[in-house]
């Protein structure tokens, strides 16, 4: 694999779609412009996150939206030979029952090449949306790429899960907020801002692998999101990084080149010993 331009994007996204469609076009198109071949949005792209992670308001939900929705099909056509992830409410029907996941897609002009629906569940989300049960790699034209959604990155075994299944990059697709319990005056100082640049760098150091971290930008409700979009390299260092306010993270990198050197002496993955782990 040759060396290539990620992207990761800090923006603001929220219930109107005809309106995101319009924002993601220029945003797509200034990647284009800087070369980018692998471009992550935030989690709930298309529709906006919750308003209120403890009471959400039934009332006031995303749209929910089906994988082969024009929406996501428009965004495909938008990216043509660029990899592009980004987040969604997806509505499913099982039993005669709608159900919406908080869901990723990746895609390119050529359609869906992978999905991801959200495991881990804070607060109120499981009021609202029906938990995903699985992590899993999957091929694209950049190298292969696992997926995960904000909360999902709390947890080293869902880094890991994809790291073992191949993934040489982590995108993690964020509506990630300040805390709503113990907010500080400015963002930097908030705790969950520290957690979050946190996790980024370790995930990608733990498993050495580089991570690509979006984040919602600007007011939901009652939340306040971070953004914080970056590129991570495989030992944990920053390459590429916004602020609270929207932008675009870009980083040249060899993904296959940088992820052999990392582990060309301690290659963590090989290392592991999961006997010691269970009881």
């Amino acid at each position: 694999m040759s060396t290539q331009r990620i992207g990761a994007v800090a923006a603001h996204f929220g219930r109107d779609l005809d309106r995101a469609l319009a924002k993601l076009e220029g945003i797509i198109n200034d990647a284009r412009s800087q070369g980018v071949g692998l471009l992550v949005l935030p989690d709930a792209t298309l529709g906006g996150y919750l308003s209120d992670l403890r009471r959400p308001d039934p009332m006031a939900l995303p749209p929910g939206l089906a994988e082969d929705s024009f929406e996501i099909r428009r965004i495909a056509a938008m990216a043509g030979p660029m990899v592009v992830c980004l987040g969604y409410s997806e509505e499913v029907v099982e039993d005669g029952r709608a159900l919406l996941h908080n869901s990723a897609v990746c895609v390119t002009g050529d359609g869906v090449l992978g999905r991801h629906r959200k495991v881990h569940q804070p607060a109120g989300e499981s009021l609202v949306y029906t938990a995903g049960d699985s992590f899993a790699a999957f091929d694209t034209p950049v190298g292969r790429l696992g997926m995960l959604i904000d909360y999902d990155k709390t947890f080293p075994e869902a880094a890991r899960a994809l790291a073992l299944d191949g993934a040489t990059t982590l995108a993690c697709l964020s509506a990630w907020p300040a805390s709503v319990t113990d907010r500080a005056s400015r963002l930097p100082q908030d705790r969950q801002s520290r957690l979050f640049d946190l996790y980024d760098q370790a995930r990608a150091a733990e498993n050495q692998v580089v991570w690509v971290s979006s984040n919602q930008t600007g007011v939901m409700g009652g939340l306040r999101f971070l953004g914080q979009a970056k590129i991570v390299g495989p030992g944990g260092e920053i390459l590429a990084r916004t602020t609270s306010k929207g932008g675009l993270a870009v980083a040249e990198l060899d993904v296959e080149a940088e992820v052999a050197r990392s582990r060309r002496i301690l290659h963590h993955l090989t290392e592991l010993h999961p006997p010691a782990y269970t009881r």
